[in-house]
């Protein structure tokens, strides 16, 4: 009896994973998630404490795959311009210039989404939907791939702003992330 053919993409997906195992041990559960979205062009919304490879897991992904990577921290004093971009008044050449935002990278990693406030969440959240920002009536679509991997900490409630169930639905699935057995 032969051996069935394996799938190209089946095979570059595996030699994928295997080389993100090289760095990411213990997360085998999260790791096929993370493929799956990949696979889907899904975003992923993780729960979990910090310190759980969730930030090197996107990153060696985005290197693996030669794709840009930009991670966000999100925080109570963050604007929507921040993640999107903005115009810009160049003084010598008196014209406004667009200045484009972290949004623009292949796999994007929105740490502690929950810390900012609806505005922000709901700037980013369009992003993911529209594939597109629009900054001063220009639109600017976003690379393809891109993938958005938003975490959430699970313990830590003060200073939060909950995602709306709206908002939840947006991403392709929620990963609880948990201290490798």
């Amino acid at each position: 009896m032969s051996k069935p053919e394996s799938h190209p993409t089946a095979t570059l997906m595996e030699q994928i994973l295997y080389e993100v195992k090289r760095v990411v041990v213990g997360q085998d559960r999260f790791l096929e998630r993370v493929m799956v979205a990949m696979l889907a062009q899904g975003h992923l919304l993780v729960e979990g404490v910090p310190g759980l490879a969730k930030t090197i897991t996107i990153k060696t992904l985005a290197t693996t795959l030669r794709g840009s990577f930009k991670r966000i921290q999100f925080t109570p004093d963050l604007v929507p311009a921040d993640l999107v971009g903005t115009r810009i008044y160049n003084q010598k050449t008196g014209e406004f210039a667009t200045s484009l935002g972290p949004v623009f990278a292949n796999l994007l990693l929105a740490d502690e989404i929950n810390r900012a406030p609806a505005k922000v969440q709901s700037a980013l959240l369009e992003v993911m939907q529209e594939r597109q920002v629009t900054i001063a009536g220009e639109s600017h679509k976003v690379p393809d791939p891109f993938v958005v991997m938003a975490t959430q900490n699970p313990i830590e409630t003060e200073g939060t702003y909950p995602l709306p169930e709206a908002q939840v639905d947006r991403f392709m699935m929620k990963v609880l992330v948990d201290y490798p057995t």
